[in-house]
């Protein structure tokens, strides 16, 4: 099983979510969240006075997959929050070693 993490644009969460139902995924966390990247931010400009928003806020969606999942996920997320403007965010995969629900004690990818 991998974790996906998707740290995106808030206004592209519909699509995404659109896209990861439409290859499968039947559930996802998001959450909101502010933080930069190379830019170190962004300037905007306030009743003519500049000032530099240091944490542009994102949103991170997370879904836990099959193996056989995780490109078809990863390329549906690139898909779907793609602009081309610096700023579309990133995209994690890591390793999970086990998911357990708790309700019914199934464990691996049936708890999935």
């Amino acid at each position: 099983m991998k974790k996906v993490e998707a740290i995106i644009r808030p206004f592209k969460l519909d699509e995404v979510k659109q896209s990861l139902s439409d290859v499968g995924v039947q559930g996802m966390t998001v959450t909101e969240v502010k933080g930069f990247g190379r830019t170190g931010g962004k300037e905007e400009v306030y009743r003519g006075s500049t000032y530099v928003v240091e944490f542009v806020p994102k949103v991170k969606v997370e879904v836990v997959v099959a193996d056989e999942l995780v490109r078809q996920v990863v390329e549906a997320i690139t898909a779907a929050a793609r602009t081309g403007r610096i700023g579309d965010g990133k995209i994690f995969v890591s390793t999970v070693d086990e998911a357990l629900r708790i309700r019914t004690s199934e464990s691996g990818d049936q708890a999935l």
